[in-house]
């Protein structure tokens, strides 16, 4: 018998499979009246990363934010059986960013804007996990429901999804956004309650972007603005001649959605080989209000066209960093942050630099074997324009883990060592067509020192300003189980998902 998100996502597909034929193109308006074909040619939209966007963390009057990441991958080690940070997602969508969901209509039937997206996901396995139970590591139903409210005082937006997921057998709730904008000064802005937040300069890598990412989302093939995830927090601006300061402030530790075997097998340590269903990931958490809480600062202004930025974080690892050898329960350790980052035009295209410090409070002398080690992380990268439509870009990220001497002879036996340097490259081409309605897309991750690799191709078809449907993968490649991308081998998948927008 076919389980009840298997039952809908066919639904879904028989319904857009009867819509294809009889699609009808709209009437030409009198001429005068209207935009021509050939108008709408001159100014087509600009790759993305080489025009103008705005990041929906910040209010409309600053416009010197750095361009939409999608998002970033960091490296994993022996002690780290979940992603640790180091992957960036895409820019946060919202109703003001996202033209094509306003045209395919707003409507109001409690007296209050309302619209969203009903979409299916199904992304079976390319071989067999002797770990997991399901053949999928995708299948999926969801509805997201959008609105937004304005007052003289301030405005409040409210983002909820609903999944019936197929995998779990489960109904989630997912409250992705319920936040409060107002502004007590002309140059200050404070933004209140749940909410998905983003800096930084990376492309699908965080170096200083220490907000909660969803991992689990990422590798199974879900829309990459699920990687961030959302957070409760306060996030003050302040605006001025000098520089322009952000300050977001989290009352209790937001961790990040990490790979725990649940749905995705993953590199155990303590076992020494790749654990699933049969061996979750037990944690502990800083979890007090007030006490286990977070802040992070960013302090940025433009020098000649070039955006600076310094920034700061106090808080914890946000993937589990950590292990209690007597309770074998992972842990998240204290974690400071300290980085800056550079951002700019580069010949025909921009380039980008940024560098962070993670001092690992609770080993600083690096002799603790069941704690992280500090780290130094750097990134460089570039995008171009290579032809029309046609854009491409390439990283550079390197960790260096500090004290590794200190490291390597405090190793439990048998233990997997880290490399004292992880190098990784990536690499991203993008392809519109059709005008602009087809999208071919693909993204690649390579670690030379691992000898791994993770690929993400994408085909998405906007239909009609109602219907996308998009198909991918999410493939892993390693030599050794225990390397970072070798681990997820067995959670490689290919998905197909179909989209209607309201």
């Amino acid at each position: 018998m076919m389980k009840p998100g298997s039952v809908f996502l066919l639904i879904m597909f028989l319904v857009i499979g009867c819509a294809l034929p009889v699609r009808a193109e709209e009437p030409a308006l009198p001429e005068g009246l209207g935009t021509s074909d050939a108008d709408r040619t001159r100014e087509p939209k600009l790759p993305a990363g080489l025009g103008d966007s705005a990041d929906s963390a910040e209010p409309a009057r600053d416009t010197r934010e750095e361009p939409g990441l999608p998002a970033g991958l960091e490296g994993g080690d022996g002690q780290e059986p979940a992603l640790p940070s180091g992957l960036a997602p895409e820019k946060d969508q919202t109703p003001e960013q996202d033209s094509g969901r306003q045209e395919a209509g707003w409507t109001e039937p409690f007296g209050f804007p309302l619209h969203g997206f009903l979409e299916g996901r199904y992304g079976p396995r390319l071989q067999s996990d002797p770990v997991q139970s399901e053949e999928a590591s995708l299948g999926e139903a969801r509805l997201q429901l959008e609105t937004e409210k304005f007052w003289d005082a301030g405005s409040f937006d409210l983002t909820a999804d609903i999944i019936l997921d197929d995998i779990s057998d489960e109904v989630d709730f997912d409250l992705r956004q319920a936040r409060y904008t107002f502004s007590p000064l002309p140059s200050v802005d404070i933004r209140a309650g749940r909410q998905v937040l983003s800096w930084g300069t990376g492309d699908l890598i965080f170096i200083n972007d220490l907000f909660p990412k969803d991992w689990v989302s990422f590798l199974s093939g879900r829309d990459v603005e699920y990687l961030k995830a959302p957070g409760d927090a306060v996030r003050l601006g302040w605006f001025n001649d000098l520089f322009n300061l952000n300050l977001v402030y989290t009352p209790k530790f937001d961790p990040d959605r990490f790979v725990d075997g649940e749905r995705l097998s993953y590199w155990n340590p303590r076992l020494g080989r790749i654990a699933g269903e049969d061996n979750q990931i037990q944690t502990r958490e800083p979890d007090d209000w007030f006490d286990n809480d977070e802040i992070a600062l960013r302090a940025y202004r433009n020098l000649a066209g070039y955006e600076l930025a310094v920034y700061s974080y106090f808080g914890y690892w946000k993937s589990p960093a950590g292990q209690d050898p007597a309770t074998g329960k992972f842990l998240f350790p204290k974690l400071n942050v300290y980085g800056a980052s550079l951002q700019g035009t580069i010949g025909p295209g921009i380039g980008n630099i940024e560098f962070g410090y993670y001092d690992s409070r609770e080993d600083r002398a690096g002799d603790d074997p069941f704690v992280n080690n500090s780290e130094v992380r750097l990134l460089l990268g570039y995008e171009q324009e290579l032809a029309t439509e046609f854009t491409g870009s390439v990283q550079y990220y390197l960790e260096h883990l500090q004290d590794y001497d200190a490291y390597r002879s405090h190793l439990p036996p048998g233990a997997e060592a880290r490399d004292e340097n992880r190098h990784l490259l990536t690499l991203r081409l993008t392809k519109l067509l059709l005008n602009q309605d087809l999208t071919l897309s693909l993204f690649t991750f390579y670690s030379p020192s691992d000898q791994d690799a993770y690929l993400r191709p994408q085909v998405t078809y906007e239909y009609s300003d109602a219907w996308t449907v998009v198909t991918g993968g999410n493939l892993f490649f390693g030599e050794e189980e225990h390397t970072f991308f070798g681990q997820f081998e067995n959670n490689s998948n290919w998905y197909l998902g179909l989209r209607y927008s309201f």
